[in-house]
């Protein structure tokens, strides 16, 4: 019996701690205590691989070390690492960062039956665990302001939520105590292109906001940031962080994260493409004129007036070149763009305007006739935008493509690869880095992963799930055959109909979900079954109505990874198409750097993420049901191999 059990443990640490004694072990002790004694106690079950996770990760804070903790289904990996988390938070003094590979994810690992509410109330134990949400994840005053004033069907809505607002953000000229408020979350019946109309996004300046002060993503940026256990947020937004760090000590601001004592990213098979996301340079014409034309406020000499002139009328013509030679990429919100002859020519040219303003600047800020601050904020924008255009003219260039945004077509500049970023700013520090996923390795191999992020030296295991497949899950393939949409919907649906709903059907891409969702809503068969589309209100509402309503369809495109629906809400994951990437500008980058693109590139990208979507089912011992998998690649011999390696009792059944 341990006698840590049975007091409250407030103190520093859940165990008695020995000083003399290297804390990871004593620490490592502790959590065999918990997984051999105390939560089966509490009804969980004792887990071979679970304990195998425990001794590898002593192991990993021990030496400080990165990790590939590759572990399936079931297995109870993320009751393992926050125990380290944890522990480890406590002896440093600093909070853990668990990483989420999107806000959805984050709600599951915090929601009031979650990992982290169970081992607070079985192990007697407060954790102080705070969400770091994502900036897009809050309501913009300023975008908000001109929604409700807006003559389009949403004004009324967004009165309505204005009204509902904080008084200290109504009246801002009442004292009163602030906290934190405007979270998406707290809007669930909003659709994904309502919010888009009043949330924060990146053409939004908030160094120079009259409201920043009593913004909701800034006063909860102030509370996460007092955390003692865990700051729990999104893989997007610790790669801003990362990203962000030094131009925000240089301006005077607090990074986005406070310093931290070890990092968890969780499903870290997606890692790469959030630090490529953060890395990512956005801009147009209308923000790069607002910018700039900040620098005419103050009495300044004719010639940088000049000079700012030149520069938006270049800025003008970049433009108009991309409004008219970017191309639409089918299956994707993105534009190619020919990164040669008249492009180049066009951003060298903007390049040498900046320039010149730079040099104007030098004298100017000798006459102390521009506001500090201001001219410093303006500088950071324009040093960004030289930066961008600069990787245009490297030897290895970067990924390119356009964007249409509400106020006009933006240019994006992403660098080919973030191994050197994620190599210097991440994996340099000393501290134990965990990558948690059922999902890490391609034919038992993680150099796939190693060699995307850049990490030479690592720790790694994988162990399988507990589950018995082959008599839990019956799987089923289907090569597709050439249908139209219309026709494939029908289909779709009467495969619903055998699991009397209780489905989840994953698409790639949302392109292919609206497609679904248009042809479903003209087949009365469709109103059998309540469906639930991804992007009609906010993500993690649309779960839990999933799980509440048994016989309910989501349809989703970004729930490949990380729902955990046990029970029969969930009797039946319906895979649309293969998940190959699409052929936008960063998977046809990638693919030029291959020798074999097919095999090295697109299969898997596939695999990983429909084992990802495969793994949705069985969440425990006693679930049951039913995968199928559709796909015209499934008549290619190479293809439907691979794909049976990852469900060898699939039966292939002729296209209903």
């Amino acid at each position: 019996m341990n006698h840590w059990r049975h007091a409250r443990l407030t103190a520093t640490y859940p165990f008695p701690f020995d000083p003399a004694k290297p804390f990871v072990r004593q620490a490592g002790d502790w959590i065999a205590d918990v997984f051999y004694d105390v939560l089966p106690e509490a009804g969980f079950e004792v887990r071979d691989e679970q304990i195998f996770m425990a001794f590898q990760l002593e192991r990993a804070y021990a030496e400080k070390m990165p990790i590939f903790a590759e572990a399936g289904v079931g297995t109870g990996k993320t009751l393992v690492y926050l125990l380290y988390a944890i522990a480890y938070a406590r002896y440093v003094r600093k909070p853990a960062v668990i990483a989420c590979a999107d806000e959805s994810l984050i709600e599951q690992l915090v929601k009031p039956e979650g990992d982290i509410a169970k081992l607070s109330r079985h192990l007697n134990l407060t954790v102080d665990a705070r969400l770091g949400k994502s900036r897009d994840q809050y309501i913009c005053l300023n975008k908000l302001d001109e929604a409700q004033t807006a003559f389009d069907d949403d004004a009324d809505r967004f009165r309505d939520v204005y009204r509902s607002l904080p008084e200290f953000v109504r009246k801002p000229d009442t004292l009163q105590t602030f906290h934190p408020y405007g979270d998406r979350k707290h809007y669930p019946d909003l659709t994904d292109e309502a919010w888009s109309k009043i949330g924060w996004d990146v053409f939004q300046d908030c160094l120079v906001c009259d409201n920043r002060h009593r913004c909701g993503q800034t006063l909860s940026r102030d509370y996460y940031r007092k955390s003692a256990d865990l700051i729990v947020c999104s893989h997007d937004f610790y790669m801003e962080h990362v990203w962000t760090y030094e131009s925000r000590k240089r301006e005077g601001q607090l990074p986005l994260l406070p310093e931290h004592s070890s990092v968890v990213f969780d499903e870290g098979h997606l890692l790469e493409t959030a630090a490529q996301s953060a890395l990512t340079y956005r801009w147009n014409h209308a923000l790069f004129e607002a910018i700039v034309t900040r620098l005419l406020e103050g009495e300044i000499r004719e010639s940088l007036a000049v000079a700012i002139e030149a520069s938006i009328a270049q800025s003008e013509s970049l433009f108009a070149l991309l409004e008219r030679s970017s191309r639409p990429v089918p299956g994707s919100d993105r534009r190619e763009i020919d990164t040669e002859g008249d492009l180049l020519r066009e951003t060298e040219l903007l390049r040498e305007r900046l320039a010149v303003i730079d040099e104007e600047l030098v004298y100017e800020s000798g006459l102390y006739s521009l506001n500090e601050y201001g001219l410093k904020i303006v500088e950071e924008h324009l040093d960004m935008i030289q930066h961008a255009l600069g990787l245009l003219r490297q030897t290895e260039r970067p990924v390119v493509w356009g964007e249409y945004r509400p106020d006009g077509l933006a240019l994006v500049i992403m660098p080919r690869n973030v191994r050197d970023v994620l190599k210097e700013r991440v994996f340099a520090k000393k501290m134990p880095i965990v990558f948690s996923s059922a999902t890490l390795s391609v034919d038992g191999s993680f150099d796939y992963m190693a060699r995307g992020l850049g990490l030479d030296d690592f720790l790694s295991f994988s162990v399988p799930s507990p589950y018995d497949y082959e008599r839990q899950m019956k799987a089923e393939l289907y090569p597709e055959a050439d249908v139209s949409a219309a026709e494939k919907t029908k289909a779709v649906l009467s495969l619903i109909r055998q699991s009397e709903g209780r489905a989840l059907v994953l698409f790639p891409t949302k392109e292919e979900l609206a497609e679904f969702r248009k042809h479903s809503a003209a087949i009365p068969e469709a109103g059998e079954y309540r469906l639930l589309f991804e992007g009609t209100a906010e993500i993690s509402h649309l779960v839990s109505e999933f799980q509440r309503d048994e016989p309910s369809v989501l349809c989703a495109a970004t729930l490949w990874e990380g729902l955990d629906i046990p029970g029969p809400s969930l009797s039946h994951v319906i895979v649309w198409s293969l998940p190959f990437p699409p052929d936008d500008p960063v998977f046809a980058a990638k693919r030029n750097d291959a020798e074999r693109p097919f095999e090295q590139v697109d299969m898997p990208y596939m695999l990983l993420r429909l084992k990802q979507g495969i793994g949705r089912l069985i969440r425990t011992r006693d679930d049951r049901g039913t995968v199928s998998v559709i796909g015209k690649e499934l008549r290619e011999r190479n293809v439907r191999e691979q794909v049976r390696l990852l469900v060898p009792h699939a039966v292939e059944r002729t296209w209903p």
